[in-house]
């Protein structure tokens, strides 16, 4: 009873749970695992299947993508920022690799579970769209600006 009454109290402190009601809050915690990883602790890795989705708690995480050039960083995330819900929602092989840049508590969310709360929790399924267009915005902006880059070294030459 005190291991689900911290997980509930663990939610409440996560931005996207905010405006649930406490009943619900014990349904999620009853769903969701709560992991600690250590610094330098791969989360979730580019190209495997997605069985879950994490919820940042506290702690920050990298997340990265291979290139032939090597390991991208795409974004940094931290406390109730949402990862691997890309696969899920898409169903496809992990897009990126997240990796604990300090140690971290997240909430392992299974597949069917988080599927479920966007299904029945409609406030959760917009916070996680619009964690996914903020990430969507900065990918852009990366993009312009590494292109921007190229062009100009492609004009010095």
């Amino acid at each position: 009873m005190t291991l689900l009454k911290s997980e509930i109290d663990l939610l409440r402190s996560v931005p996207i749970f905010a405006g649930i009601e406490p009943a619900r809050l014990k349904l999620i915690a009853f769903t969701s695992d709560s992991i600690a990883y250590r610094a330098g602790q791969v989360i979730c890795r580019q190209g495997q299947p997605g069985d879950a989705a994490y919820v940042l708690v506290d702690g920050e995480a990298d997340v990265s993508v291979a290139t032939e050039a090597g390991d991208f960083l795409v974004a940094t995330l931290g406390p109730g920022d949402v990862v691997g819900e890309i696969s899920i929602l898409c169903d496809t092989p992990r897009t990126a690799t997240v990796t604990a840049r300090t140690g971290l508590t997240a909430l392992r969310v299974r597949k069917e579970s988080f599927l479920q709360l966007l299904k029945q929790f409609p406030e959760i399924a917009a916070e996680v769209m619009r964690g996914l267009a903020d990430r969507l915005t900065h990918t852009n902006e990366e993009l312009v600006r590494a292109r921007n880059l190229a062009a100009a070294r492609g004009g010095e030459a």
